[in-house]
This record gives structure tokens, sequence and C-alpha cells, in this order.
């Protein structure tokens, strides 16, 4: 017998999120409101569908009873197969409207592309991915800033860090974590042979002080004259900062502005972002067991993505999905690769709470 999944715990979280939401004070943390009612939202309509599903199986209960009444059996016949078809397509979306979304979803990000294996051709191909991503927040109407950078000499980058802010950011970019490889001819190969050089992508949720608090001792702060290839660009002043966080070694360099406080604040903003990265992975260790599948680990080590310009093709290997219009990919054509990577998370997402419920 199929029964609705207990749904006493949202009614408990529904009642909870209505007290909270009831106290004026909880409206000057707009951040914080916003993800309540963002909540509140989604319980109500999963519970909503619940009473859906209950008011439909009481339905279908009542017309299976006269299927055997010579006036009203054929007519009862009909509703049944309709409302069963409905009750399917209702328990489903509730199965969906109980996937949890992630905390981190709503957030701005950070990402950090750093040129891998391949020279001066990967920073190219680093350079060609920051330019990927600030198109497609271009046309998300998210805001870009750069925050730190490393050239190489070819003008390619062999590091830069740069923050994306808008609606709905970390949702739709968090797949993006891991190892893009290419496969093209480098401009300066005179023989035309293909060459294959790799970028890593870090893709940060941006952490607030609240999420990360750092204790000021645990800084070691250098402070020194920024320096760039060629002599170009550089600032004549000792306004380059260089923050390094003891207990986990992380360091963190930002020379992009001519004030050492915005480099400090900027450097600081990574610093958090990581420290909240490293956090998260030593919770997602934990569960790691009960996860069946996952699209990916967000590992930077792991290749997920090759950009192949001879043949027009891009394959991201994690779902198996190819498209032939690279061109458009890299002029940050990427909804429907990314449509496709969420897709399939809500699938196996969707799969593991199908097989820990009854229906």
């Amino acid at each position: 017998m199929h029964h609705t999944p207990d749904l006493d715990p949202f009614r408990k979280r529904l009642a909870e999120l209505e007290k909270e939401l009831a106290v004026p004070d909880v409206f000057k943390d707009q951040r914080r409101a916003a993800t309540l009612s963002r909540e509140h939202r989604r319980v109500e309509q999963l519970l909503g569908l619940g009473d859906e599903i209950e008011t439909s199986e009481k339905t279908l209960t009542e017309n299976r009873l006269l299927l055997d009444d010579e006036e009203l059996g054929e007519i009862a016949a009909e509703e049944i197969e309709m409302l069963e078809a409905k009750l399917k397509e209702t328990k489903e979306s509730l199965l969906l409207a109980m996937i949890p979304a992630e905390d981190a979803d709503e957030r701005n990000i950070i990402i950090e592309i750093r040129a891998g294996t391949g020279g001066e051709e990967a920073s190219l191909f680093a350079s060609d991915l920051l330019r990927m991503y600030s198109r497609y927040a271009e046309e998300s109407q998210w805001s870009v800033e750069r925050l730190s950078e490393s050239l190489s000499e070819t003008g390619g980058y062999k590091e830069v860090i740069f923050s994306v802010k808008g609606e709905g950011v970390f949702a739709r970019l968090k797949f993006e974590s891991g190892v893009h490889r290419v496969q093209r001819v480098p401009t300066t190969e005179a023989n035309g042979r293909i060459h294959t050089s790799t970028a890593t992508v870090a893709v940060l949720p941006e952490a607030e002080e609240v999420d990360i608090e750092i204790d000021p001792n645990d800084l070691e702060i250098n402070v020194c004259r920024a320096s760039g290839p060629g002599g170009q660009g550089v600032n004549t002043t000792d306004s380059a900062v260089q923050l390094l966080h003891k207990p986990t070694g992380l360091t963190v360099y930002c020379a992009d502005e001519r004030s050492q406080l915005k480099n400090k604040n900027k450097a600081m903003t990574v610093l958090r972002a990581r420290l909240l990265n490293l956090k998260q992975e030593e919770e997602r260790e934990k569960y790691a067991a009960n996860r069946r599948k996952q699209i990916g680990t967000g590992d930077r080590s792991e290749r997920i993505r090759t950009y192949n310009f001879p043949q027009s093709r891009m394959t991201d290997h994690r779902i198996g999905h190819s498209t032939r219009n690279l061109t458009e990919v890299m002029d940050g054509g990427l909804n429907e690769v990314l449509d496709a990577l969420i897709e399939e998370d809500r699938r196996l997402r969707l799969e593991e709470i199908s097989a820990s419920q009854s229906f």
C-alpha cells in the first residue's frame, strides 16, 4: 500500500517559521528575513501538495467502491484513470519539493581560475574561461568584480580571482569546480599540431563575518609593492597585501587596487570564502558515505569538461553532455549545460528520496 511520506516534521517547521517571521526584529537582517521567507513558501507549498495527495487518495477510494455500480461504474472508471495520473504527478512534485535547497544556493560567489598544464597556452585558456563566465554573468544581469590577478607573459592569466553577485548565483554555477581541458592549435604552434592544456576552476560561496570568525592573532599581514609582467600598470606604492592564515596555511594576495585598505578588504573576502569552503568540505566528508551518486565532488583535481576547438565541441564528462556549438559556449552560452547538470543533480537526489520513502 502506498502512503504519503510523514509530513509532520514539515508542519512543525512551518509553525516555527511563522513564529520567527512574526517577530518584527527579524526584518532588520534582510538576508535572514529573505531566507526565512523563501523557506516558508517552500514548506507551505510542500504541505499543500500533501493535502492534494490526501484528497485525491480519498476520492480514488470512493470511486473504486462505485466500480460495480451499474449506473456510475463507467464514470467512476474514467475518473479513476484521471485521478491516478494526477496523483502520480502530484507525488513526484511532492518529492521534488522535499529536496532541500543548499544553504549556499542564494549566495554570491567567488571564482578562482588557475592555469594548469600547458604553459602559456594554459594561461590563455584561463583568460578564455574568465571571459566565458563574465559574459554569462552579464547575460544573467549579475555583477562581476575582479579581486586578484596574476598575468602571464603572453597576456593570459596564471591566476585570476573574481566575485559574481546576483540572484541564485551559486545555485547556477556550483558545478563548475574542477579541471577544464582545452584541445586546440595554439597561435604559437607553427606545425598546426593540436595541444592539450588545462585550467582549474573553484567556485566558492561568499562568506560573511557571521559565518567565519577570524582571530586577528591568526593572521600574518605583509604589505609590499605590486609587481607585474613588463613593469606595466604596476603600483608605485606599498599597497599590495598578502594575508597568511596561520592555522590553515592559506595565503591570499591582492594588488588590484592602489589602496592598501581596499586590497586588504578584498583579500579578507577571498580568505573567508576559502575558510567557509574548507568548513563545508569537512561537513560533506561526514555525509559522503550516505551519498550513492553525485555529479561531482567540487574537487578542483577532477576533470569535468573538455573544450575541443577543432571539432567545435564541448563535452561535460560527468553527465556525457556534448554540444557542437563551442563558439556560443565560449561566448557565455552556458545555460544548456548548466540546466543539464542541475536536472541530473535533481534526478539523483529525487532517486535517493524516493528510495527512502514508501511510495
